[in-house]
């Protein structure tokens, strides 16, 4: 089984009679729908519907949740759900430096988890469809592939935030959290849900997470990606001749249709939807005009 472990990631807990109410308010996601075993993806959104924070949500058991969210901005994120708790009876906390593991394949080519039982808490990570991917926290530490977990992001259109897109600068379509299960169309009010459901509803998401490759090595992560000179996106992850892109899939489409070169910097790419994503390119893409 590939595994890596991730050494910039942290664990926030938040517990208490309240906690489940006090999070299905300000959350994206919709808590009714987590299971137990999985983790699902989420965000804390700006009141325009911006991505202040983004994390995977899973049950601790009895009426705790655990966050785990990129290390660096663990602690912005705790003092943010402490401005939001008010008198709710929740305890919130960043958990002491834990181990992360993530795995992937068939478990039985072996399992990188040690015998203290860690395989068998394992969370099922709710964002890829086409493999069956694993978190641990705790255990032993492994060496492992970051490399390989990267390349395995970009084959499956799993975009994360500081690799793929800054915080504060990007819609939950535009990093298909509305198709990963990170966002509850069905739920109540939560902060920003007017502008997503809007969005939702009136098919205007127009930035997309998109599968770039090309026949050499591509340019690093932030190199804009342009259509004769036109910026229509940027890059995210790159590993090798692939990496992800988030870029309006308009233009994207009026290339394809032109059949104009799609470049990142010197590169010329293709660029292509994730396979298991419902999203299409627009019928009737922007005029070079209106771009």
């Amino acid at each position: 089984m590939p595994f890596a472990q991730l050494k910039d990631r942290a664990l926030i807990s938040v517990s208490g009679p309240d906690a489940e109410h006090f999070l299905q308010n300000i959350l994206t996601t919709d808590l009714d729908a987590l299971g137990a075993g999985e983790a699902k993806p989420g965000a804390l959104l700006s009141p325009q519907g911006k991505i202040l924070f983004d994390f995977l949500i899973s049950r601790a058991g009895g009426d705790g949740f655990q966050l785990e969210c990129r290390a660096d901005i663990a602690d912005d994120f705790v003092r943010r759900l402490m401005l939001y708790r008010l008198r709710a009876k929740a305890e919130i906390a960043k958990q002491d430096q834990a181990l992360f593991t993530v795995a992937w394949g068939d478990d039985s080519t072996g399992s990188p988890f040690d015998s203290t039982g860690a395989q068998s808490t394992a969370l099922i990570d709710a964002r890829f469809r086409d493999v069956a991917v694993r978190r641990v926290y705790g255990g032993a530490a492994h060496d492992g592939d970051v490399d390989a977990w990267r390349a395995l992001r970009i084959a499956n259109g799993i975009a994360e935030s500081g690799s793929d897109y800054q915080l504060g600068d990007a819609f939950p379509h535009d990093v298909l959290l509305d198709e990963t299960g990170g966002v509850g169309f069905k739920k109540g009010c939560y902060v920003g849900q007017e502008v997503v459901s809007r969005m939702q509803h009136r098919g205007t998401a127009r930035r997309r997470v998109l599968i770039a490759t090309a026949e050499s090595p591509l340019p690093p992560s932030g190199t804009e990606v342009t259509v004769n000179g036109r910026t229509v996106g940027t890059l995210g992850s790159v590993s090798g001749g692939r990496g992800l892109a988030i870029a309006r899939i308009d233009r994207v489409k009026a290339a394809l249709d032109a059949c104009d070169a799609i470049m990142a910097g010197e590169t010329a790419i293709m660029l292509a939807i994730p396979a298991w994503a419902k999203f299409t390119f627009p019928q009737d893409a922007v005029s070079a005009e209106e771009a």
